[in-house]
């Protein structure tokens, strides 16, 4: 499924100027924040095994992130946090943080292709551009794939050090997901101050 802000079907990527991709790391988590990246890669200096983020292991995410933010144009990230994600919603959330990178570039995209079924909208950034959702971008856009591994890459540190902060939850192993092991931390401690009291499974454990 592809949709074009401008309607523009068949985008001219060779004609255009620079196009940024946009993918998120962390809607599903019952803890941490939402992150997004935008990433405008420089077609002159190309980035072998770039993929959805999901298939790489952890080592190889790591070792193509540093070439991504070497060998980008531009690369930002943007967050939203859990009390964010409570407050709007999971999904108003995420594209929040879509909204966050794009504002972090520092060279304007002509066009920016967002993963999923949904754009942020682009009212009040200054930007002069179009944009497309393209389902399962990450792995067939390879800037799209460069965001989707700057996103995860970042949210991936960030839990390992909301695991120093809140120990005994596990986030540096299940990253904040509703694993049965963090599910018995959460019976067990109670809902941490990063932890989404929107969702269900928090939810059933707060106190009252």
């Amino acid at each position: 499924m592809r949709r074009s802000a401008a309607g523009q079907a068949g985008f001219d990527f060779r004609r255009a100027g620079p196009t940024a991709g946009i993918d998120e790391a962390g809607r599903g988590p019952l803890a941490g924040p939402v992150v997004a990246a935008a990433v405008i890669l420089d077609r002159k200096r190309p980035i072998r095994g770039i993929a959805d983020s999901k298939v790489l292991a952890p080592e190889s995410r790591a070792e193509l992130a540093q070439r991504i933010e070497s060998r980008a144009l531009a690369f930002a990230l943007g967050w939203a946090d859990p009390c964010e994600v409570d407050a709007i919603n999971i999904l108003q959330a995420t594209l929040l943080a879509m909204r966050r990178a794009m504002l972090g570039l520092h060279c304007a995209p002509a066009h920016v292709i967002v993963d999923g079924d949904r754009c942020p909208s682009l009212a009040g950034l200054g930007l002069d551009c179009t944009i497309e959702a393209v389902v399962a971008g990450d792995s067939s856009v390879t800037c799209v794939g460069a965001a989707s591994i700057l996103a995860k890459v970042a949210r991936d540190r960030f839990m390992c050090e909301l695991d120093r902060r809140y120990p005994g939850y596990g986030f540096a192993g299940h990253k904040g997901y509703g694993t049965p092991e963090h599910l018995d931390a959460l019976r067990r401690l109670g809902p941490s101050p990063v932890h989404r009291r929107s969702f269900a499974p928090v939810q059933s454990c707060l106190p009252g």
